[in-house]
């Protein structure tokens, strides 16, 4: 939204973008049973820029949810399914030797998955600690290094991972500095009775649904770039630094039960994920600017992964969110305060 824009023009251009986010859930919500809430997240997401990690139980559709995503977006797509043997050439590629016809031979290099816009890592945790940090760069600079020499990935890139909370066996837990590459981490829940009995219609009565493609990756960053304009008021700006620095327990803003619980809070890339998810929340709600709720709404999902409980908060069985729903109740917005 530029200075020389009319306001027509701009509320054109935001009630576009609530129809194209609408098109595209209503796309996804043809294969997907409920999860409204997560599919909206997983787009907040993807429109911000960001990577999602989808943590459930199998047979959710966390995987089904990425595939409908990657149908419903002219997007090339990848699926890696992440085991103990995988090794990091087998995601970014390497150099293969090459004969010409003249008889000359070179290394050329050979592209593996992670060349795609959209990257499912299906049970991210299987992968042993030296293929995870094969993604570190490519999460976060959009880029792999091979022998030296530097590959740009096409935009956009969106990693998409899944993980099983429960079957811990033959696992690695993903490394602090891959966590917070990630935008939001979500949390799929078991569906509800009647969710459960529109699945079984769906598949095991009639062909199963589909979802057409409805736009193209130019069009995700034209949405992200309406949305990074949404306008924040300062006192709200400090409201979100507020809830992270609440997350260190050496800070003076933190509560009783983030000193006692936990070990190290959230980097800065909360704070952006806050912010960022508010903004996009606040155009899907017909507002033209951030309100408090729309940062408390980006929470959890922005901070859950970054937040590391000490040895008594996990013999506590004490969870992120519970932590998070403290700081929400006891952090004081700095207008309030004044």
């Amino acid at each position: 939204m530029s200075v020389s824009q009319t306001p027509e023009e701009v509320k054109q251009q935001l009630d576009q973008f609530r129809t194209d986010f609408q098109a595209l859930r209503r796309e996804i919500q043809k294969v997907i049973v409920g999860h409204a809430g997560i599919v909206d997240d997983t787009l907040t997401a993807l429109i911000a820029g960001g990577h999602v990690l989808l943590e459930g139980v199998p047979g959710l559709g966390k995987t089904l949810l990425v595939r409908t995503l990657a149908e419903a977006l002219h997007l090339k797509f990848q699926r890696i399914q992440f085991t103990p043997d995988l090794m990091p050439a087998d995601l970014i590629g390497t150099n293969v030797l090459h004969e010409t016809p003249e008889g000359v031979r070179r290394f050329e290099f050979q592209r593996g998955p992670l060349f795609a816009n959209l990257v499912l890592a299906d049970e991210i945790n299987r992968a042993t600690p030296k293929t995870q940090s094969a993604l570190l760069e490519a999460m976060q600079e959009r880029s792999v290094t091979v022998a030296g020499t530097t590959h740009v990935l096409a935009p956009p890139f969106f990693v998409l991972a899944t993980q099983n909370p429960l079957e811990m066996e033959g696992t690695y837990p993903l490394p602090e500095a891959q966590l917070d590459r990630f935008f939001f981490k979500l949390l799929v829940k078991y569906p509800t009775a009647e969710e459960l009995e529109l699945i079984l219609d769906r598949t095991t009565e009639a062909a199963e649904p589909r979802a057409e493609p409805i736009f193209d990756g130019r069009r995700i960053v034209e949405l992200a770039q309406l949305a990074r304009q949404i306008p924040i008021a300062e006192e709200l700006r400090r409201y979100g630094v507020a809830l992270v620095l609440a997350t260190h327990p050496e800070n003076s803003l933190a509560t009783e039960m983030t000193r006692r619980f936990v070990r190290y809070g959230s980097s800065p890339r909360g704070a952006q994920a806050i912010i960022l998810g508010a903004k996009i929340r606040a155009i899907l709600d017909h507002r033209y600017n951030v309100a408090r709720e729309d940062l408390r709404a980006t929470a959890h999902a922005a901070l859950r992964h970054r937040l590391i409980l000490n040895f008594e908060g996990q013999a506590e069985n004490i969870q992120p969110d519970d932590i998070i729903d403290d700081l929400l109740r006891s952090v004081v917005p700095p207008a309030a305060a004044a």
